[in-house]
């Protein structure tokens, strides 16, 4: 099966042909034939209506070695207490042997990390919410700060805990209007908001260069930007190509584009949810941080997949996740 978690996506030799079709296309024209001929569109509608996209890219921030104003933020390494069992069942192993779960930001931070560099602090807080990045010395060398685990808490979004403290407009819930707040606001308070997403997420160190191809997705292979999407996987298959339509500054209006399922986030949850991935650097992050909209999802089946569905809409009448096992 192509997924414990997503049945109605078929079997993995029920994509083979066409995917095996798809790799001796020679060019645009040719694949759009493929899919046009291979695949079946399938609306996906979520049970209460609701539908959001949002985007993510790859950031680039300063970095020291030694804490330096105003890099006094550790980048933090994946500590030896750290047991992971997949997905939020994270636990910290205590001396005698025992284990608890994980603590959250608030406890992580007070007690200290093992830094393998330092940032701004609001740089790190955003490092963390885009899961991987690279960091830029003033010798010039850069590393990417990749992914290695995170505590197993909920994620929990600033810009909602911000706007109903009154702190922020409905304007400033953006990426770009939160790190403006901070900007202006008091030390003590900025913890305080970024205490209020109790996820926390660790980091390894790899060699790179700022030309470097991007971070790489739940699929370890390297995102693209426009071409990649993060989604809940206990909704949608990993690997699925998916037809989005939505609107965003950050898209010139509105837009529609086909993207394929190659990532996972913490604050991606539902069945007409995704996270679009914008590529690198501070324009790619403009542009993603203009984008929370809602929209309409598609997901493209190979046509036999999509004849064992009761009709067009079938996987949309699915009004919960199937739970992994």
């Amino acid at each position: 099966m192509l997924s414990q978690a997503s049945p109605w996506a078929g079997r993995i030799e029920d994509w083979l042909p066409a995917c095996a079709t798809l790799d001796v296309a020679m060019d645009e024209a040719s694949a759009r034939t493929v899919m046009q001929t291979l695949f079946q569109p399938v609306e996906i509608r979520s049970s209460d209506g609701e539908s959001r996209f949002t985007g993510y890219f790859e950031p680039v921030y300063d970095a020291r070695y030694y804490p330096q104003y105003p890099y006094t933020e550790p980048v933090p390494a994946l500590p030896d207490d750290l047991v992971s069992e997949g997905g939020d069942n994270v636990y910290q192993r205590l001396s005698g042997g025992s284990r608890r779960p994980y603590p959250a930001r608030a406890e992580i931070t007070r007690n200290g990390v093992m830094p393998l560099a330092y940032a701004h602090p609001a740089d790190v807080f955003f490092l963390q919410i885009q899961g991987s990045g690279k960091l830029r010395f003033p010798d010039g060398r850069v590393v990417k700060a990749a992914y290695a685990a995170h505590n197993g808490r909920p994620f929990r979004s600033t810009a909602n805990w911000l706007y109903e403290r009154g702190w922020i407009s409905r304007g400033e819930r953006s990426m770009q209007g939160i790190r403006a707040w901070m900007d202006r606001a008091s030390p003590e308070r900025v913890r305080q908001a970024m205490n209020a997403n109790p996820r926390f997420v660790f980091f390894t160190l790899e060699e790179t260069n700022a030309s470097a191809s991007g971070p790489k997705g739940a699929m370890t292979v390297p995102l693209t930007p426009l071409g990649s999407m993060a989604v809940d996987r206990s909704y949608h298959p990993l690997g699925v190509p998916v037809f989005v339509n939505t609107s965003a500054p950050g898209l010139g209006g509105d837009w529609a584009g086909l993207l394929n399922a190659q990532d996972t986030g913490g604050a991606i949850t539902g069945a007409v949810r995704g996270d679009i991935y914008f590529g690198t650097g501070p324009e790619a992050g403009d542009r993603a941080g203009t984008m929370n909209a809602p929209g309409r999802l598609w997901v493209l089946l190979p046509r036999a997949v999509a004849a064992r569905l009761n009709g067009r809409d079938a996987y949309a009448a699915l009004g919960s996740p199937t739970p992994s096992p």
